[in-house]
């Protein structure tokens, strides 16, 4: 490999790279995520905290898929990685639904324009009987 070949793979690496967390950056952004979570559970004086935690873990989890690198945990462990995955997709996804106000909207267009509730608890346990059944019938244990 050439040094003017190894430069240009350096330079599309870290404009990839910035490009992506600058996209991620803006989602969390326009989805106001951070401030909503310390608005919701009153620790508005921890926004930093809450902040460097979303940076800390984007580091450390491009570190591992950079490098291929796995985590060897006991099944018991995997319990609360896995409740706290699922908790982060969750708050994303409604994040994301209350910015874009999908659910009103389809509720009105579905004909259950009083039956909200219905409506999110359908959303909410298909999401876990998809996800369990993914996890028990693909996922291997060893």
């Amino acid at each position: 490999m050439t040094i003017v070949s190894a430069l240009c793979t350096i330079f599309v690496g870290l404009a990839g790279g910035l490009a992506v967390g600058i996209g991620f950056v803006a989602f969390l952004t326009v989805l106001g995520i951070i401030p909503r979570l310390t608005q919701l559970t009153k620790t508005g004086h921890q926004i930093q905290a809450y902040e460097w935690a979303v940076i800390i873990s984007v580091v450390v989890s491009s570190l591992f898929d950079l490098r291929n690198g796995s985590i060897k945990l006991y099944s018991s462990l995997l319990i609360p990685v896995g409740l706290a995955n699922g908790l982060f997709i969750g708050m994303l996804a409604a994040a994301l639904t209350e910015v874009l106000n999908v659910l009103p909207i389809l509720s009105k267009r579905i004909g259950m324009k009083g039956k909200l509730i219905l409506l999110l608890m359908a959303l909410v346990f298909g999401k876990m009987a998809g996800s369990l059944f993914q996890w028990l019938y693909f996922v291997e244990f060893e």
